[in-house]
């Protein structure tokens, strides 16, 4: 038996991994579905959120919690791969592979924020949509927070069911936004996050990440393996759960 542990992306929480739990726990393995901070049901507010490590403290606590010999598949989903590299960074001996899922993936280089700055500079006026950023904080150290309009969110979720896309509308809430300001300057480690393990699965269909941008990603940081789903939109635990599902199953037996 496994242990997957598994992180949601920007204004997203715990639920959006509704179809892919059972799933997973149906093939015999364990699974531990995380709120980061002001995200599901987690009752914090985002103003609270000062640092990268305030954002992924639940995620933090869960491996915090398992024993010195406990090995946990950790998966990210988007805006989740930044929590995850962090966790890998602080834990790397309880990891055995590190997911990330149509994700930004920090490399050991550049500040953990690198990867998603360039994408958000890369957007035009027309892809923004109604993605809207805001600024909390203070004067010295201004953060961002970021929130889904319903155009960019039908714009992640255009090959999901109908029916989940109604679900975010629902609970969709405002998300912190992983600036150089929230996960400081400050790389990650080669001895920490560098040591762990790396597998990419590429989204094909993605129009909020598109597979270009993704690949940029890989060859930012190569992995030890990049997987694919066709027809899968940015959301694939939603378009394409049973094929997530079984390329996560592919990885812990490869290496796990």
């Amino acid at each position: 038996m496994k242990h997957y542990v598994l992180v949601h992306g920007a204004c997203h929480g715990a639920w959006c991994w509704y179809k892919v739990k059972p799933m997973l726990e149906h093939s015999g393995h364990c699974v531990t579905v995380v709120d980061l901070t002001a995200s599901g049901v987690n009752m914090s507010k985002v103003e609270e959120i000062q640092t990268l490590e305030d954002y992924a403290k639940p995620l933090l606590d869960v491996l915090e919690s398992f024993g010195s010999d406990d090995k946990v598949i950790l998966v990210g989903h988007s805006l989740g791969g930044a929590s995850v590299a962090l966790a890998a960074d602080m834990f790397p001996s309880k990891i055995s592979v590190a997911v990330f899922v149509t994700s930004f993936m920090p490399d050991t280089t550049n500040p953990p924020s690198y990867v998603y700055e360039t994408f958000v500079g890369s957007l035009s006026e027309e892809e923004r949509m109604d993605l809207e950023n805001r600024t909390y904080g203070t004067i010295d150290h201004p953060l961002m927070t970021i929130s889904f309009g319903p155009k960019y969110l039908k714009n992640l979720y255009h090959l999901s069911p109908i029916e989940d896309f109604e679900l975010a509308k629902m609970l969709v809430r405002v998300g912190p936004v992983v600036t150089s300001n929230l996960s400081g300057t400050k790389s990650l480690t080669e001895e920490g996050y560098g040591s762990v393990t790396r597998v990419y699965i590429i989204c094909k269909e993605d129009k909020g990440l598109t597979e270009d941008f993704q690949r940029w990603i890989n060859d930012n940081f190569p992995v030890k393996e990049v997987m694919e789903i066709e027809d899968a939109d940015h959301m694939p635990m939603f378009s394409k759960p049973r094929e997530l599902c079984d390329r996560l199953l592919k990885i812990a037996d490869k290496y796990a």
